[in-house]
């Protein structure tokens, strides 16, 4: 049985049969990436040649399984809309590695993009509009207030110092996993550096793209308004999994709905 929880972006749900993603929506699904060798043999078979090895370059066997099984199940997911065989799906790159469908383009095509961590990996799919997910395994040690002042911008490390200490951890990977949301659903890499924009981080509080700035952050121009207005083009939105992970999703337009799924 199909569980009805259309109406609340705060629980996964099971697939449905058939995956139907309309324009209005924006669907994310979460995988859990430890298989059994049996499943993962026959994951592998949906690999292209190069995906195989890319999975082979690392080192310790945890992470090439999970990596087999995150681009494996990516295909199984994007068969599902596309309605042909996960191994029939051909990707090309563009210059800074984001990933797109040959074959089929146009204003209604599907924009799709994954993240892994840890024991989960997030795939996010839409229809006509541009989609970046992250997702983050919180660890304590790497929220470290010197990574923050190399990575965000001056609005963000001050917001990140007015939490409470408890606070400071869940914050940073907020800032973090917005962050690279966003950057991964312009497609540009870090032709537009972190520092650059500023996102909401506060927990509890909605997620936010706020500002862009096309000069470095402690210059204010003119561009000012257009960084606004650019900003406003975008919506972020905090997935949740729990304490011991931040996620979250950068879709471009307004006017959707996310169903989230869960990929069994």
């Amino acid at each position: 049985m199909i569980s009805d929880c259309h109406s609340r972006d705060d629980c996964w749900c099971d697939a449905p049969p058939h995956s139907n993603l309309r324009s209005n929506e924006v669907h994310v699904w979460r995988a859990a990436l430890s298989v059994g060798q049996p499943v993962l043999q026959s994951l592998i078979g949906t690999l292209s040649p190069d995906e195989r090895v890319k999975a082979e370059r690392f080192h310790f066997t945890r992470d090439r399984d999970r990596s087999i099984a995150a681009h494996a199940v990516l295909r199984l997911i994007l068969s599902r809309y596309l309605e042909i065989e996960p191994n029939d799906l051909r990707f090309s790159y563009n210059r800074f590695g984001k990933p797109a469908l040959i074959g089929h383009s146009g204003a209604d095509s599907l924009h799709f993009n994954m993240s892994h961590s840890g024991e989960f990996a997030l795939y996010a799919i839409a229809r006509g509009r541009e989609i970046g997910v992250d997702v983050e395994h919180v660890r304590e040690d790497l929220a470290s207030e010197q990574i923050a002042e190399r990575f965000f911008s001056p609005n963000e490390v001050a917001m990140l110092r007015a939490l409470p200490l408890n606070m400071r951890t869940q914050g940073f990977f907020n800032c973090w996993t917005r962050k690279e949301a966003y950057i991964k659903a312009r497609g540009e890499g870090l032709s537009l550096p972190l520092d650059r924009f500023d996102v909401s981080l506060t927990p509890g509080e909605p997620a936010a793209l706020l500002r862009i700035r096309e000069s470095k952050p402690e210059v204010e121009d003119e561009t000012a308004g257009d960084g606004e207005l650019e900003a406003s083009r975008w919506v972020l939105r905090e997935l949740p999994l729990g304490s011991s992970y931040a996620a979250a999703i950068a879709v471009q337009g307004s006017g959707w709905q996310l169903k989230c799924w869960q990929w069994t």
